[in-house]
């Protein structure tokens, strides 16, 4: 470390970091990592310490670090045009060939894809777009958006309000009272441990019913959920559980939102979520994967049958009232070009199916029969081991005791980066789509290392 740190007395001083315990931060009480470089599946901060980045930075470096082919496109746009805006029908050629390109990977009833610059600003569109799209329709009191408890959408007031966990609306007044939250698709963490998966599936559909039936299906809008749960526990759905709720929104007339910030483009092995688990979304939501966090870039795709009804409004109503200064941003949408050829040539969504395979499996066979590990699940590149008091009787830790942080923390000593998810003792991983087998192994045997030390 070094003895005259200026940085780190401005890092303390001047910057405001998110999701951060601020007190502790600003007096030196919780580590501060200033990080310099990374190649592959590494980072390396200033210190020289390098790790293992098990988590791809937040689910999003999916190509590795230190690709030189999407720093020299995004070098290049910004020598040729570092900018220009999107309204009034302005292009670039990075904006307009990106678009052709999500769409020829999209599931195919996507029409258009508008570009944000996160995944908390795509779904603000989205949810804009639901409630204009009703107006259009005739059906002003139609407006209510279907969430699910646990489930991540952004850190916005309407994003924050859609996600499901308790830190994200402590003290800042939210969910905001448009936002329903219906059960989340945790077999584990199910009410019944007498019941099987199709049980709970049709529990799901149920309290979705339920609710339906409470509020008056004439008053809701949209259902939004992510393909596979990620920030609230990485937990992929049950089987049956999409095919089941999707029949309820179709007989209600509610559109379905799939937030694909995380499983789009490869993540779980296949190119979409939506494609995984056989989701016909009327929008889908994507950020994180379009450019592997190279530069800021969202999006939301827009379906055939929702863009007709845009296209009316416009006709009556003029221009649509919606734009953010930096939509389709030309160097962000020059990484995406140069992600998504990467994604290509690499071969990097079979790889994150194949290699995440191994990298579950592994993880089940190294951790599964330990006495405080409740459930080691996912699927593609996202894998979570849950820690219990009791296995037995599925009792989890006083979440004083923080073991999942715990774990995490022995886990970074070994030099490997894994996640202590929110609301739960549960570590997360979610690896770049270039991570090899011996790498994957690596994470396996140091996680299983870090669970001996906390938990014997």
């Amino acid at each position: 470390m070094l003895t005259n740190d200026q940085l780190g007395k401005w890092d303390r001083e001047s910057f405001f970091h998110p999701s951060t315990h601020l007190a502790q931060h600003a007096r030196g009480e919780s580590p501060a990592r200033i990080i310099t470089g990374g190649k592959g599946v590494h980072i390396e901060d200033r210190d020289g310490t390098k790790l293992l980045d098990a988590f791809a930075g937040l689910y999003c470096v999916n190509v590795g670090y230190g690709r030189t082919e999407i720093a020299d496109a995004i070098a290049a746009q910004a020598r040729e045009l570092a900018y220009y805006h999107a309204y009034v029908g302005h292009g670039t050629e990075a904006s307009i060939t990106l678009a052709h390109m999500v769409l020829e990977r999209a599931p195919k009833n996507m029409s258009k894809v508008y570009f944000g610059l996160s995944g908390s600003d795509a779904n603000e569109t989205n949810i804009k777009l639901v409630w204009y799209y009703n107006n259009i329709r005739g059906l002003p009191q139609k407006k209510k958006i279907i969430s699910r408890w646990r489930g991540y959408h952004g850190s916005g007031l309407m994003t924050g309000s859609l996600t499901g966990l308790e830190l994200f609306h402590k003290k800042f007044d939210l969910p905001l009272s448009q936002v329903l939250h219906t059960e989340a698709p945790y077999y584990f963490r199910r009410p019944d441990l007498d019941m099987s998966e199709a049980d709970f599936v049709a529990h799901c559909v149920a309290e979705l019913e339920a609710l339906i039936d409470r509020e008056g299906a004439d008053t809701i809008a949209a259902f939004i959920g992510e393909p596979a749960l990620g920030t609230g526990g990485i937990v992929p759905p049950p089987a049956g559980y999409w095919a089941a709720i999707q029949e309820v929104l179709k007989r209600h007339d509610i559109l379905l939102i799939a937030d694909e910030v995380v499983t789009g483009f490869g993540r779980l092995g296949s190119m979409f979520g939506s494609d995984h688990y056989g989701i016909e979304a009327d929008i889908i939501t994507i950020a994180k994967g379009l450019t592997s966090a190279y530069a800021p870039l969202s999006g939301s795709i827009i379906s055939d049958k929702v863009w007709k009804v845009l296209e009316q409004g416009t006709d009556e109503n003029g221009p649509i009232g919606h734009g953010w200064t930096y939509s389709a941003h030309p160097i962000g949408a020059a990484a995406g070009v140069a992600n998504l050829k990467l994604i290509d040539d690499q071969n990097l969504v079979a790889n994150a199916g194949e290699t995440g395979a191994y990298f579950n499996a592994q993880m089940r066979e190294a951790l599964a029969d330990h006495p405080h590990v409740g459930d080691v699940r996912g699927e593609g590149l996202l894998c979570a081991v849950e820690f219990v008091d009791d296995k037995k009787s599925r009792t989890f830790f006083d979440p004083s005791k923080k073991i999942g942080a715990l774990v995490s923390g022995a886990l970074l000593k070994h030099g490997v980066i894994g996640r202590a998810m929110p609301q739960g003792d549960i570590l997360g991983f979610a690896p770049p789509f270039c991570i090899t087998r011996a790498e994957a192994l690596h994470v396996v045997a140091k996680t299983r290392e870090a669970v001996k030390e906390v938990l014997g």
